[in-house]
């Protein structure tokens, strides 16, 4: 199943990308991924909706499974695009999240990704 899309979805993040000054002086936010689909998350990239490249993946070594959470910290305030990569190596692109206040969750479904399929 391929879902390199893009999709247009709630509440995200990024940290750990080199960030601009600018950015390091706003407000931080911690983002709780929660995995609720029937695919493993093996990678997830974040980018500043504003830049064209991507980060480092967010996931390193680890991996989302279903009904499992990882939890990204102190995360600049923004709007990011994210790049999620199944365990099948499927990819799906959520444009424009906006990530601001502290403590809050996105959760990964099967609309999400479907989402994802049917737009590529």
């Amino acid at each position: 199943m391929k879902f390199a899309a893009t999709v247009l979805a709630g509440a995200f993040l990024m940290s750990v990308l080199g960030l601009p000054a600018a950015l390091a002086e706003k407000k931080h936010a911690s983002v709780k991924v929660v995995n609720k689909s029937d695919w493993e998350i093996h990678h997830f990239y974040l980018s500043s909706s504003d830049d064209e490249e991507w980060g480092t993946d967010q996931l390193g070594e680890d991996v989302i499974g279903t009904d499992e959470a990882f939890t990204l910290k102190n995360i600049p305030c923004d709007t990011y695009d994210v790049k999620l990569v199944d365990e099948d190596d499927d990819e799906c692109t959520v444009e424009a999240v906006d990530i601001c206040g502290g403590g809050s969750t996105w959760t990964i479904t099967n609309k999400l990704l479907l989402a994802c399929q049917a737009a590529s």
